[in-house]
């Protein structure tokens, strides 16, 4: 029996839910990527810590997989596991007035909406934002001046030690909170939950703002294309949207990945585009953008199926 097979055993006797096969590409907001060999779905830390610790054991690879808003999967797809912390671990609840926690496979939109019900003010920003929360602390995501930052109190994880997976809590300066990162960014720690404080607001006023920040997002971004979001991260002293315009690059295309007509710091996916296109067609970006501006653009997406993390 190989690694994969032993691991699938071992999951089935946990009662571990988990399928075969999957295509990526089904689960990523790219629609790009080949199939990986299992994905589990968890329904508390104790079962993902069971995944993880058995597939250490196993020396199979492993990614945790959100709603896969911010990820490029490679035409091949994954040789190994994915932790999907989707719907089934998704749970929130109020822990004081203006306190509340929740699993990280939540959406950060319905988190936004929680809130708004129970009439707390503070994340705004964030509706509209694609991925989960895990997803969203990962990154210190944000938007119209407002960050992840700003109202996180703590965040709970899984973390290896040695040979075992213990679980971990960092809060205050320990979540390493900057633009685009956190202390989870490039390690393997798997993020299961975050606490934010927010403020007592208005329901309606809140309402307003979320639904204001929306129609932004649909007037100025191509929501309507399968797409990883910003392609590229904000350089120092200026912006990647402005940069891509500026040297003419809107509806530049490789096979089906395109730079967006609508907004320049999105590369879409306008039919069925490979992940070669889109690496290619960052690459080209990239190339001209220095060549024309003297800025080098960093990728914002993260690659999955790669032996490295980054686009080169």
């Amino acid at each position: 029996m190989d690694k994969i097979e032993l691991l699938a055993a071992f999951l089935e006797e946990k009662g571990v839910a988990f399928a075969r096969d999957v295509k990526l590409k089904e689960h990523c907001t790219f629609r790009i990527g080949g199939a990986v060999d299992l994905m589990v779905t968890p329904t508390d830390e104790g079962q993902i810590k069971d995944a993880l610790q058995k597939a250490w054991e196993l020396s199979v690879p492993t990614f945790v997989l959100g709603r896969g808003s911010n990820i490029l999967c490679s035409d091949e797809g994954f040789r190994g596991m994915a932790i999907h912390l989707g719907k089934a671990f998704a749970r929130v609840w109020q822990e004081d007035e203006v306190t509340l926690s929740c699993q990280s496979g939540l959406t950060l939109s319905a988190l936004c909406e929680y809130a708004q019900r129970h009439g707390l003010t503070g994340l705004e920003f964030a509706y509209g934002i694609p991925g989960t929360v895990g997803g969203a602390v990962y990154m210190n995501a944000g938007a119209y001046g407002g960050e992840m930052k700003d109202v996180l109190v703590s965040t709970r994880h899984l973390v290896r030690r040695g040979d075992r997976w213990e679980e971990g809590v960092f809060t205050g300066e320990e979540m390493q909170l900057s633009y685009r990162h956190s202390a989870y960014s490039d390690t393997d720690m798997v993020i299961t939950g975050a606490t934010v404080r927010l403020k007592k607001g208005d329901p309606n006023q809140i309402r307003a703002q979320m639904d204001d920040y929306m129609s932004r997002r649909r007037s100025k971004q191509p929501l309507e294309l399968p797409s990883a979001g910003s392609t590229f991260k904000r350089p120092k002293g200026n912006y990647a949207s402005a940069l891509v315009d500026q040297c003419g690059l809107k509806g530049l295309r490789v096979g089906d990945a395109m730079v967006s007509e609508k907004h320049a710091g999105f590369v879409v996916n306008v039919g069925n585009a490979t992940c070669a296109d889109v690496l290619e067609l960052i690459r080209r970006i990239q190339e001209t953008v220095e060549q024309k501006t003297g800025y080098r653009l960093e990728p914002e997406v993260r690659l999955i199926g790669f032996a490295h993390n980054g686009v080169r």
